[in-house]
């Protein structure tokens, strides 16, 4: 078995970690050593107000006076990255660092693997990094499962769960 620890907005979740009074509003975080710097990640209250991924900075201000622009932070993002690795090794030691903000874990028993996520999801938000966690037989569609999981979701049967998938599900991966 094969289980997915996702971070949603892994790049927002590094930039604003240490700022818990930017959770609630508008944030959107640009990449400053691009040549063209746009929107590349936003939190729900930014997208509720209309901006979306690729805009400039000027244009997402141009929805929203109050969204709070925000670039990334590399040193934290590696932070980030090093607590989920040490996290995910609670879980088993065969890990590997699939992603930003991914890591996939390979199990060699099954039992309480539910459990056993949950508890690591729970230290994870304790560290104030939010995450999800998919669980499966094959590494894709765990990960999959950790993009739609609340926070855990266990797959059995991957038919049964991949058949109704919109082919935008794919998208993610």
């Amino acid at each position: 078995m094969f289980a997915t620890i996702y971070l949603p907005n892994f790049y927002l979740q590094a930039a604003i970690r240490h700022h818990p009074k930017l959770r609630a509003q508008p944030v959107a975080l640009i990449d400053a050593s691009e040549k063209k710097v746009a929107i590349i990640e936003l939190n729900d209250a930014a997208e509720k107000a209309g901006i979306t991924k690729g805009l400039t900075p000027s244009q997402a201000l141009a929805r929203c006076l109050h969204v709070v622009i925000r670039a990334r932070e590399r040193a934290q993002e590696n932070v980030i990255a090093e607590i989920l690795l040490q996290h995910a090794f609670m879980l088993s030691p065969f890990v590997e660092a699939t992603a930003s903000g991914v890591c996939t874990v390979q199990f060699t028993e099954s039992r309480d693997l539910t459990a056993k996520l949950s508890r690591v999801i729970a230290k994870l938000e304790k560290c104030e990094i939010h995450a999800q966690a998919g669980i499966a037989s094959s590494p894709d569609t765990s990960y999959l499962a950790a993009h739609l999981a609340r926070p855990v979701l266990q797959i059995d049967q991957a038919k049964e769960f991949l058949a109704p998938l919109p082919i935008e599900t794919l998208a993610i991966a």
